[in-house]
């Protein structure tokens, strides 16, 4: 997929159409994990473009595309050069604001794989199989804590009398 060219004034629209979603929209999303989530939301799967009727409507459909874009990349190499640590916080802090039971969350991404789409159209192989990699131990991480060990399960075994 090319990127169009921008005339300037498309690119000054695009750079505060920018700050337009950090500031109002995605300074209010805790977590870049659910950042990703938001605005992979905002994208066709099946055209790979962003749509959001505010940002079309005050800069116009292209501008609003190319701004999305620009945030979900940023947000993405934000969190691919975050520690191993702080990418089990991030999934740990996204799985538990979506309200729903941490294990089912966690069977389904393991499972499903559905983080792939996370991923910025325009990624780098490279950069895309690091992401996947560490969404993977990062689960992995998550799954093995979540298990008590196996002097934990013994413990909550009942007692024989």
């Amino acid at each position: 997929m090319a990127v169009p060219e921008l005339s300037d004034r498309q690119e000054a629209d695009v750079k505060k159409a920018v700050r337009d979603v950090e500031s109002r929209t995605l300074a209010k999303i805790p977590g870049d994990i659910a950042k990703l989530v938001y605005l992979c939301s905002t994208r066709d799967h099946n055209t790979g473009r962003y749509y959001h009727d505010g940002l079309s409507m005050t800069f116009g459909r292209d501008v609003a595309d190319e701004a999305l874009a620009r945030c979900h990349d940023n947000t993405f190499k934000k969190l691919l050069y975050k520690s191993l640590a702080e990418m089990v916080d991030s999934l740990e802090s996204y799985f538990d604001a979506t309200g729903q039971p941490r294990e089912r969350i966690l069977h389904n991404w393991q499972k499903l794989q559905a983080y792939h789409v996370l991923i910025p159209a325009l990624c780098d192989s490279l950069s895309a199989e690091l992401f996947v990699s560490n969404i993977r131990i990062a689960l992995a991480v998550l799954n093995h804590r979540d298990r008590p060990s196996g002097l934990e399960a013994v413990r909550a075994l009942p007692q024989l009398r």
